[in-house]
């Protein structure tokens, strides 16, 4: 007996890949799901070709501070990637639509709008490109689950109520990446001894 075709997202959930903070993926037939708090999820489909991709970006645009980090968790090379994946698959720019969610405000201690900034950047970069944006859930007090099928560019959207163990679940996730990050950085980092 044939397995049924998943209905639901939580259908689609089960057998999701997960996109980790700072990640992306391109898939056809496999859904794609994350979980966001302040950080932002841009899923863009080709219809035509019926593929599609996911990312999850951190912060609109990286920090001089820690730029190789940075450059990984920000939109603007976040959103570079993902477009340029789609295009060498055969997508066309023009046929892109996005669908984006995200930029919620889950610790209320957090004055710098981090949600409310990627939220925006995620608008203003969609526009400029030319990538018409026709769904989006963005901002207000919770986190967000995301299962994306690219094979439909269907997109579900289950907004988490904030909780301690909310909060917890997502900043464990972003830190754990983070640093996945900066211990890949320094096992690549060529050791140089003068003599």
């Amino acid at each position: 007996m044939p397995e049924a075709t998943p209905q639901t997202g939580k259908d689609y959930e089960r057998i999701a890949r997960n996109i980790n903070p700072g990640g992306w993926a391109i898939e056809s037939d496999r859904p794609l799901s994350t979980l966001l708090g302040s950080c932002v999820a841009v899923c863009l489909f080709d219809p035509q070709l019926r593929l599609g991709g996911m990312n999850h970006f951190l912060l609109p645009s990286s920090s001089s501070a820690n730029a190789d980090i940075d450059m990984i968790l920000n939109g603007d090379y976040s959103m570079e990637v993902l477009v340029n994946a789609l295009l060498n698959k055969g997508a066309h720019k023009s046929r892109l639509i996005a669908k984006a969610f995200g930029g919620g405000t889950i610790i209320s201690a957090i004055r710098m709008d981090i949600g409310g900034r990627n939220s925006t950047f995620a608008h203003e970069w969609l526009e400029r490109e030319g990538i018409r944006l026709v769904a989006s859930d963005f901002n207000g007090p919770w986190s967000r689950k995301i299962v994306f099928v690219p094979k439909t560019g269907e997109a579900f959207c289950r907004r988490i109520p904030i909780t301690q163990s909310n909060v917890a679940e997502v900043a464990k996730a972003e830190y754990a990446y983070e640093q996945s990050l900066i211990i890949q950085k320094k096992s690549t980092e060529k050791k140089i001894e003068l003599f």
